[in-house]
């Protein structure tokens, strides 16, 4: 994953990495370009959240009564709210797709066992089979 500044300068790339967060903070405003790549053929699933947010520090502010310390602390509390909901989508994405890696696994040793017995099954029978057939009359008399 690559992010492409509007002057089309990298600001941040991963490589091969999965489930990894990061932030950055844009030196200018503007359309900033996310570009994930998968050089695979198979299909791959990309979940991902964009959070946008300015808090404001009381040496940026220009205005008297934007230099209110209880409206800073609010904007810092509204952020980091933001941030814990984002945290909580983004578990309950990963746990979702935990579930169904466990689920398609249980499903495919299930299948593996049952294959397992009936392969037992099958080669005991027919030992059964040749050894009854080793010991039967009709093969003892016919020896001389």
């Amino acid at each position: 994953m690559g992010v492409t500044s509007p002057a089309g300068n990298i600001v941040h790339t991963l490589k091969g990495t999965s489930g990894d967060k990061f932030e950055f903070k844009a030196p200018r405003s503007g359309m900033y370009k996310f570009c994930f790549h998968h050089p695979y053929s198979t299909p791959e699933t990309v979940s991902f959240y964009i959070h946008v947010g300015h808090i404001p520090n009381e040496h940026d502010l220009a205005k008297d009564e934007h230099l209110d310390p209880v409206n800073v602390k609010t904007a810092e509390l509204r952020e980091a709210l933001e941030s814990v909901v984002a945290e909580q989508k983004y578990l309950k994405a990963r746990d979702t797709r935990h579930r169904h890696t466990n689920e398609s696994t249980r499903k495919r040793v299930i299948f593996y066992t049952v294959g397992e017995y009936i392969f037992l099954a099958a080669a005991s029978g027919l030992q059964v089979l040749y050894i009854r057939k080793l010991f039967s009359k009709s093969v003892a008399y016919n020896r001389v």
